[in-house]
């Protein structure tokens, strides 16, 4: 006997641009979609809805989206009773006027408003609200889809930001920081380690400003504290912190704390005292060398990532050889460079002393040339070492790895070889020793059975 099965009323195709708090906008689209009963597809053939959550934090961000809206138009052209739907930072970008009239062929422009409600809008046609400065923040009861590998997750404690860098759009495109309530972020790494993540990422445009907005709620620390106190055998790994928020309780934190890994993502951006204070970044080389030195004092085994911005305007030849002198210094870990852009509606992208385009890129060229030597010094010396990783990828006789020195899509890899991999598990701890170098990444061979 057989019954009719009712399709289910829309099937979406997503496709998520840009950073890991994008991602989990993009996890909250796609919770959403299948608690309203809509399908799931990897494939756009299957689509009904074609929705791009976007990224509009530099140029490239901006035209790797564009590139994705003309590949969603040429979908439509084969099916022409599907919908394109565009979400994220394009929407709110103030060029967003001019990105409509380049694409009438989409639909629906998603703000980050109607993010709660863009499955709603999509499926009644409900009339879309234009965008305004975003105030929405999901919570621990907002049904989300994970769709990194399944042993991490990412954890976004807050949105939006208030350091109003000189340079930065963020604030224009995500609006003033608004933390989560402690309360929900626990529940929600509750839940996520129940259901198997061993490794949970905290990410924000600032980490260190959690709670700020909200005077006399919990601060960083205690929101570190009471994640360090869920039970189990993981990984808490922090992402974006700012040089200014850092505070001793927070610091003590990190020292003493049993699941968060010695590593930390701390954008410097520069070191010179005037470029600093013309990016409004609230702090002197001073301060930062301070900070630094008791960073390294506090947390051993340190990994510390930055990023740095070259060709700021009235950059100074003799300000780059400051900053590349300062790299040669510190050596860090994992470090990234850009090139300066200006930004449309920020108060950098007004000020005099334009750098040539070509000798900004140069200059950041010149710089990461620098830190790949570093960095492979900096391998090179774990060699022979023994160290805890969490398996990512097995497959059959190779396997993929990281250490806690390395976050999941942006860092190295430690590549497994030897006996034993085939009986792997991906998002298993182990032991291993380390071999050698291959290219940037590390080889190593399995010292035990996982505890």
């Amino acid at each position: 006997m057989s019954r009719d099965v009712t399709p289910p009323p829309e099937t979406l195709y997503l496709v998520s641009l840009g950073c890991s708090k994008n991602l989990v906008d993009t996890e909250v689209l796609a919770g959403l979609a299948l608690s309203s009963s809509w399908g799931l597809t990897f494939d756009p053939e299957e689509a009904t809805v074609y929705l791009i959550n976007t990224c509009a934090f530099i140029p490239d961000a901006r035209r790797e989206a564009r590139q994705a809206i003309r590949a969603a138009v040429q979908w439509k052209k084969h099916h022409p009773r599907g919908r394109i739907a565009v979400a994220g930072c394009l929407v709110q970008h103030p060029a967003a006027a001019e990105t409509r009239r380049e694409f009438p062929e989409v639909d629906c422009w998603l703000g980050v408003n109607a993010l709660p409600e863009a499955i709603r809008i999509l499926q009644t046609g409900a009339p879309v609200p234009e965008p305004e400065d975003p105030t929405y923040l999901y919570s621990h009861d907002t049904p989300r889809l994970q769709l990194t590998l399944p042993h991490f997750a990412y954890l976004k404690i807050c949105d939006g930001c208030n350091n109003r860098c000189s340079y930065c759009s963020i604030p224009n495109l995500r609006g003033k920081l608004r933390s989560r309530s402690l309360d929900s972020v626990v529940r929600e790494a509750t839940n996520l380690l129940r259901n198997g993540v061993r490794e949970l990422v905290v990410i924000a445009q600032d980490i260190t400003a959690f709670g700020s907005d909200q005077p006399g709620s919990p601060d960083a620390a205690a929101l570190l504290r009471a994640l360090d106190e869920l039970p189990g055998d993981h990984w808490i790994r922090l992402l974006y912190t700012h040089p200014a928020h850092y505070t001793e309780a927070f610091i003590e934190t990190l020292a003493s704390a049993q699941h968060v890994v010695p590593y930390l993502d701390l954008p410097l951006q520069h070191i010179n005292d005037r470029i600093l204070k013309a990016m409004g970044r609230k702090v002197t080389r001073r301060d930062i060398e301070a900070l630094l030195r008791e960073l390294r004092r506090a947390v051993p085994d340190l990994t510390l990532r930055t990023t740095f911005i070259t060709g700021f305007p009235g950059e100074t030849e003799a300000e780059f050889e400051e900053l590349l002198q300062f790299l040669r210094e510190q050596r860090f870990e994992r470090c990234g460079v850009f090139a300066y852009a200006p930004e449309p509606g920020t108060p950098a992208a007004a000020l005099p002393g334009r750098i040539p385009g070509k000798l900004a890129e140069q200059r950041a060229a010149r710089l990461m040339r620098e830190q790949e030597k570093i960095m492979k010094q900096r391998q090179q010396a774990l060699l022979e070492r023994e160290l805890r990783v969490l398996v990512d990828q097995v497959d059959g006789d190779t396997a993929v790895a990281r250490g806690p020195m390395d976050a999941p899509e942006i860092d190295n890899r430690i590549l497994l070889t030897g006996r034993g991999i085939s009986r792997l598990h991906e998002g298993e701890f182990h032991q291993v020793r380390l071999l050698r170098l291959q290219g940037v990444d590390l080889v190593a061979e399995l010292k035990e059975q996982k505890r």
